[in-house]
């Protein structure tokens, strides 16, 4: 079971890493204002920034775990 939660984790970790909007490349920041796709680009980046946050930790615990449970 937490294997299965641990691969949807990182599958969902590299769903939000690929959402990311680069500041420097002008295209996707102009089509980030333009479309409205996630919000604000500011209230967009803060809650992408809390997601990857939470995932993280919840990523590391499951594999330490499942580490600790394999030893």
């Amino acid at each position: 079971m937490l294997t299965i939660v641990g691969v949807l984790v990182r599958l969902f970790l590299i769903v939000i890493i690929f959402l990311r909007i680069p500041q420097e490349d002008v295209g996707l920041a102009s089509f980030a204002n333009k479309s409205n796709l996630l919000g604000s680009p500011v209230s967009a980046q803060r809650f992408l920034n809390i997601l990857t946050a939470i995932c993280i930790l919840v990523y590391v615990g499951i594999a330490t775990l499942l580490n600790l449970l394999n030893n």
